[in-house]
């Protein structure tokens, strides 16, 4: 018999990093650039701990599969995510990556219901 206070289970250590997540980087990045699409790669990458190559790489892929677009505005882009676009996965169909994105935009207080 076990008589551990963790029913078993070693608690992991506070600084262990996590072997998943519930977000892809590339969520976390669309997330980033909703909140604000004058965002600079800079600061999308400290937001979402990632380098700034890779934030470049990601914004390329959701542009390249269009769930993204910019134009340029003087020396910065501005970020577009066009209306309606689909999630990729069959098992998401029906809603659009607006409808995650804004599932994603509430802070907790203003879960009101």
């Amino acid at each position: 018999m076990n008589n551990s206070p963790y029913g078993g289970r070693v608690p992991e250590p506070a600084d262990a990093r996590p072997t998943w997540t519930f977000l892809t980087n590339h969520a976390r990045v669309l997330a980033a650039i909703a909140g604000d699409p004058g965002v600079r790669v800079r600061d999308i990458a400290a937001r979402c701990l990632l380098t700034e190559r890779a934030v470049q790489r990601i914004i390329a892929d959701l542009e390249g599969d269009g769930y993204l677009t910019h134009t340029r505005v003087g020396r910065a882009n501005h970020y577009e995510i066009p209306p309606g676009t689909r999630l990729r996965h069959p098992a998401d169909a029906g809603p659009t990556v607006a409808d995650l994105l804004a599932l994603l935009a509430l802070e907790s207080g203003d879960r009101s219901s």
